[in-house]
């Protein structure tokens, strides 16, 4: 959906003087929500909803030195130089056409997808789905917003460990259900993810469309999983459906032939959040018959909780009867904003 109303660029410019982080880690949900509540047509609730999280916002954090074209591989990775990797694409944006930036950085950013918990990614796939439903152009406030995106994803760049491969599985969901899960449960994330060792091979494509398609697939099948395992850890799991659609969102802006090694990459995310976070069995849920998208989409918004409206905004691209039991279920199992 369009914005017409303005709301989208108001609430974007609003969070710029805001870090992509609070608290040393936990990541700034706002962006990515608000573009997902005015995509369907929620633009009314967005200021409410804003201040409502004004209390989990944090100043951007000091510059250090500027990020340079020759210099950029010494800051990859280090969260302290946020400031600095934004106002290095803030003047890329600037200078080149912002899928000309995306091209050149999306190679070099995608190894290092697990960074800021899957969450820089998705950022990322706001940012551009905004851009490419944007027939108004390219505005001050969207330009910003993906040089925000990108600046997080770089500096907190956060290659898996080596992984082996284990038998193939024949399908995304086959493959989410071999995927081995971390021995030790307790810590965060970063703790979780070095436990890695293994994933299950899957996702080979033969040429783009054939890595569209799958990564399609993928979206589904971690979405519809949601439906059975989200008990496991109501919040993180999210992730799992949300990164994968995130690179998704950004396959029509880049070159045919990132999308097999995009496949690749989203395929680590949602099969290393897996790892992390899913519980050993699965839990019955309750089907949502005769209920609408648009009303389970008012549903999440009235909920209000961040997590809760980008994976019910997933769901409602992967369509169909089971996508919206697993975003109610998302409704039932994290804690709503709004009592």
């Amino acid at each position: 959906m369009t914005d017409t109303t303005g709301t989208l660029d108001e609430a974007l410019a609003r969070l710029h003087a805001s870090g992509p982080e609070r608290g040393g880690w936990l990541s700034n949900h706002a962006p990515m929500a608000v573009e997902a509540l005015v995509r369907h047509g929620q633009a009314a609730t967005v200021h409410r909803w804003l201040d409502h999280y004004a209390d989990k916002l944090e100043e951007l954090p000091p510059a250090c030195a500027p990020v340079t074209a020759d210099g950029w591989r010494e800051a990859l990775g280090d969260p302290a130089r946020i400031t600095d990797w934004t106002r290095f694409f803030a003047r890329e944006l600037a200078e080149r056409p912002w899928r000309a930036v995306l091209a050149a950085w999306w190679p070099r950013l995608l190894p290092g997808i697990a960074a800021g918990a899957t969450h820089p990614v998705i950022r990322t796939g706001h940012a551009v789905r905004t851009l490419l439903a944007s027939p108004e152009g390219a505005t001050d406030p969207r330009l910003a917003e993906l040089a925000h995106a990108l600046g997080y994803w770089a500096a907190r760049h956060q290659p898996l460990p080596p992984l082996a491969p284990l038998a193939a599985a024949p399908t995304a969901a086959a493959a989410l259900d071999a995927v081995p899960l971390v021995p030790e449960r307790g810590g965060g994330i970063r703790h979780r993810l070095a436990q890695l060792t293994a994933f299950p091979v899957w996702g080979a494509a033969p040429d783009p469309e054939a890595a569209r398609a799958r990564l399609a697939e993928l979206v589904a099948a971690a979405t519809h999983r949601y439906a059975t395992h989200g008990h496991g850890e109501p919040t993180m799991l999210v992730h799992a459906a949300t990164a994968p659609n995130a690179v998704l969102r950004a396959l029509p802006a880049l070159p045919r032939e990132l999308w097999a090694p995009s496949l690749s990459a989203a395929w680590a995310a949602s099969a290393a959040v897996t790892a992390a976070y899913a519980p050993a069995e699965p839990a019955p849920y309750a089907e949502a018959p005769g209920t609408t998208p648009e009303e389970v989409f008012e549903r999440a918004a009235a909920h209000g909780d961040d997590h809760t409206i980008k994976f019910t905004d997933t769901a409602l691209d992967v369509g169909g009867p089971l996508a919206l039991a697993a975003a109610v279920r998302s409704v039932e199992l994290n804690a709503p904003v709004f009592r």
